[in-house]
Order: structure tokens, then C-alpha cells, then sequence
């Protein structure tokens, strides 16, 4: 079963904007490859803000792919996929906006948040943020670099399966009850998670 961490960065408060995505494929309860691509925004502006969380200018994107060029690399990684983003609430709201902003169909694919997940597994942890997550594991990286939050939201769903002694990812949502988000050609269902 294909396991992924996603990560978007956008240019602006548009969810639309997206100007790079990091991936982190999971097997066998571990990271075997990480990627990050960046992404030309259809309107490319960029706002003060966002540049000052990711460091992503527009000169840094003039000669990437727009959306649906860098994603289509992906596709066939993308289908039956079990991804996971951390806020997934985010991340997918950018990757359903971008589709929408280009017509095209939603990928069919199933995915779960690893923020929901780390608070069922650590709710001692005064707060679940990936910087938090990554001092708990252990684990040092740039925080909003698409591929280093995409590794570290991958790594996070791995400690958080074997905390809860379940074999795969794929067993958490049984573990806490979570309620798988998906996303299909005609529209997605939203991750949740019940409270206790």
C-alpha cells in the first residue's frame, strides 16, 4: 500500500497559490525517498508574508512548471495513495484549490492528518506544530521547506503507528478513531477525528 507525506508552500493567502510541494514516500515503517518541486502561481504574486515564512520569491519560480505540469509527474505515485499531510485541512484545501483554478479533476486518493494523529498519540505534548513534533522525535530540519516538512510529517505518522503498536499507518485511524479524508473526481470528504 503506497504511503505519502504531502507539503504546500503558497505564495499568498490565496489557497490557490501554490509555489512549492515536498513529498515523502514511506515503506516499510521508514522514508525511502523525498522530493520537492517548485510551482510558477498562475497569477505569481507573492505577498510579504509568505515570503518570510518559506523564503520562496518570485524569481525563485520563472522557470518552474505551473501546477498541473509539476503534479502530473506524480500521478501514478498519487492513485490508490494513502497520503498524509500535517493540517491536512490546508494542504488539501491548496491542492483541491489549484485543481479548481485549472479545471481539472480530483486525483482518487485517501488521506489522513498527521496533526489529528500526533494529538491522539501524544496529548501530553503542549502543542502538536511540526517544529514540536520534530524536537520530540528527536529529529532537526528547515521548518517550511516543503521537502523537510513533507520528511518530518512522514516520520511523525511513522513514530505515531508505533506508539500506538499498529503495524502500519494505513491502522491509525482504527486505533483513534479517525475517519479516513478522501478525495474523488467529484468532490473529497474532510479527515476527522472523533474527540475522545
Amino acid at each position: 500500500m503506497k504511503t505519502i507525506a504531502i507539503d504546500f508552500e503558497t505564495a499568498n493567502e490565496q489557497r490557490g497559490s501554490a509555489c512549492s510541494v515536498g513529498l515523502a514516500w514511506i515503506e516499510d515503517n521508514r522514508v525511502v525517498r523525498v522530493e520537492e518541486r517548485l510551482i510558477r502561481p498562475k497569477s505569481m504574486r507573492f505577498s510579504s508574508f509568505n515570503i518570510a515564512i518559506h523564503g520562496i520569491r518570485p524569481e525563485h519560480v520563472e522557470d518552474a512548471g505551473e501546477f498541473p505540469e509539476v503534479m502530473d509527474e506524480f500521478v501514478d505515485d498519487f492513485r490508490d495513495a494513502t497520503m498524509i499531510a500535517h493540517n491536512a485541512a490546508f494542504d488539501f484545501s491548496v491542492w483541491r484549490s489549484c485543481l479548481d483554478l485549472y479545471a481539472q479533476s480530483y486525483p482518487e486518493l485517501q488521506y489522513l492528518c498527521s496533526v489529528k494523529m500526533a494529538q491522539k498519540a501524544w496529548p501530553h505534548l503542549g502543542s502538536h506544530k511540526l517544529n514540536i513534533l520534530a524536537s520530540h522525535l528527536g529529529l532537526s530540519f528547515v521548518h517550511h521547506n516543503a521537502a523537510e516538512d513533507a520528511a518530518i510529517c512522514a516520520e511523525a505518522a511513522i513514530a505515531v503507528a508505533r506508539s500506538l503498536r499498529v503495524s502500519r499507518i494505513q491502522d491509525v485511524p482504527d486505533a483513534i478513531g479517525m475517519k479516513v479524508g478522501r478525495l474523488f473526481a467529484t468532490g473529497y470528504q474532510a479527515c476527522t477525528c472523533r474527540k475522545n
